[in-house]
């Protein structure tokens, strides 16, 4: 059975991922994962389709959320304890997510990079600005189907973005779990449904530069589904919280017994 074989969390969406040897996953996510996040002054979301190079960013925060680390490609580093400002709310992908503005010295620092002027917030909830699917996942076995149809080497799974990427699976693998539930690790995952992708990952997650067609790739072998939707990897809801590490594997649990009718 597939085995996990790299974490990918993001402390501020769209910035550059860390990848730790173990997750606590809760039923609300990682908590570290997602929990801050950029607007424009009107308070619309920035990520990386707006500003690409955001991933050259890297990012850290404690699990309290109370000291955030910055390290920008020019060797600048902004550590700190987080302050924070007013309350507000943003609509986020038609979700209204509730934070507080960050104050001190990232603003005006990640501004300067995105060459106009930015907010950060930091999210009131674990979860950051996701109500649902606090896991996704995706095997190599995927990526290395995508890599032969677009004719390269290897397809880097951080262009996915995905909480738990897994190897020694088939090619998607992932799908046939979907409506059942896996155990992985302390926890158990109900694999709820395919994950629709943007033009996110077309970019080089080093730089952010456009480098891959990933999408049309994935539709030219695979097809749209419902006529819009262009699916890779899956959605996990948690059953069950607990700690998975780096070499866990999957088990695909039975499906509990019906009741009996009539």
């Amino acid at each position: 059975m597939p085995t996990v074989a790299r974490f990918s969390i993001a402390p501020v969406r769209s910035l550059g991922l860390e990848h730790p040897a173990e997750i606590d996953l809760t039923e609300a996510g990682v908590v570290e994962d997602r929990r801050f996040y950029v607007t424009d002054g009107a308070y619309r979301l920035i990520d990386r389709l707006v500003v690409p190079s955001l991933v050259q960013i890297a990012a850290h925060i404690d699990p309290s959320a109370t000291r955030l680390r910055l390290s920008f490609p020019d060797g600048t580093t902004i550590d700190e304890e987080v302050v924070l400002g007013a309350p507000t709310e943003t609509v986020v992908h038609k979700r209204t997510v509730a934070g507080h503005l960050v104050e001190g010295p990232w603003v005006a620092a990640l501004s300067d990079f995105c060459g106009f002027a930015v907010r950060l917030i930091r999210c009131d909830r674990i979860g950051g600005t996701r109500n649902a699917h606090p896991a996704t996942l995706i095997t190599v076995g995927s990526l290395d189907l995508l890599a032969h149809h677009l004719g390269t080497g290897s397809v880097d799974g951080r262009r996915f973005r995905m909480l738990i990427e897994l190897e020694g699976g088939a090619a998607h693998e992932e799908d046939s779990w979907i409506g059942g539930q896996i155990g992985l690790g302390e926890a158990i995952l109900r694999i709820s449904a395919a994950v629709p992708r943007c033009a996110i990952t077309t970019q080089d997650p080093d730089t952010g530069d456009r480098d891959l067609d990933t999408l049309r790739t994935i539709i030219a072998y695979r097809g749209l589904t419902d006529d819009r939707d262009i699916d890779f990897g899956v959605y996990g809801e948690v059953e069950q919280a607990g700690v998975i590490r780096l070499g866990d594997e999957v088990e695909v649990l039975p499906e509990a017994p019906r009741a009996a009718t009539g």
